[in-house]
């Protein structure tokens, strides 16, 4: 199965492109959600953060406070550490099996961390929705409300534009917004299908 690693920084427009492939009938893999369903209820690896940081990380409703988590594994180097060598196994495992139950020409991993992180190891191909950085300023501001001081750290805590081109077989522009960007979309597909039945001879 071709696998099409797709990634960009944030405000890039990562979302608008997987989705557009969805609606193509291409099934998306994506590690924010692998990453939330290995710590829902009921799960092991949510029993085992309560039991490390105390039930005051749950809501109510026991499911994980995130931005409570967020909180102590910024101050703390160690926590972040223990966390990540908790959930890395059990998020790459949930990603291998969403990948190999996908039965689309092929299909496409979304990752925010795809540079980042070992995650390129699950792809063929790598995809990156690229925006100058004055333009995920604006677009994130605009869209998420935050900050401009905030976006910025978001941004700087992502790898750099420069490391995303250079490692990126596939490169879609989107500085002229969504009905452009879908139109690449379209023409990247085509694409994809081509090398999807030359990978599958």
């Amino acid at each position: 199965m071709l696998v099409i690693g797709l990634t960009g920084g944030i405000g890039s427009g990562k979302t608008a492109a997987s989705d557009h492939f969805s609606h193509l009938g291409i099934e998306i893999v994506d590690a924010d959600i692998a990453s939330r369903v290995v710590v829902e209820p009921g799960k092991p690896a949510l029993t085992q953060i309560a039991e490390h940081f105390g039930e005051a990380i749950l809501l109510a409703d026991q499911t994980l406070n995130r931005a409570a988590l967020r909180e102590k594994i910024f101050a703390n180097p160690d926590d972040k550490k223990w966390l990540e060598a908790l959930l890395h196994p059990l998020i790459a495992e949930e990603i291998t099996r969403g990948l190999a139950a996908a039965t689309s020409p092929y299909v496409m991993f979304v990752s925010p961390l795809l540079i980042e992180s070992d995650q390129k190891s699950f792809c063929n191909r790598l995809l990156v929705i690229d925006v100058p950085e004055q333009l995920q300023l604006e677009r994130t501001t605009k869209r998420d409300n935050n900050d401009e001081a905030q976006v910025k750290r978001i941004i700087a805590s992502q790898a750099s534009r420069q490391q995303r081109l250079d490692l990126a077989d596939d490169v879609i522009d989107n500085t002229n917004g969504l009905d452009e960007l879908l139109a690449k979309v379209e023409k990247m597909h085509q694409q994809y299908l081509q090398l999807a039945a030359e990978t599958t001879q």
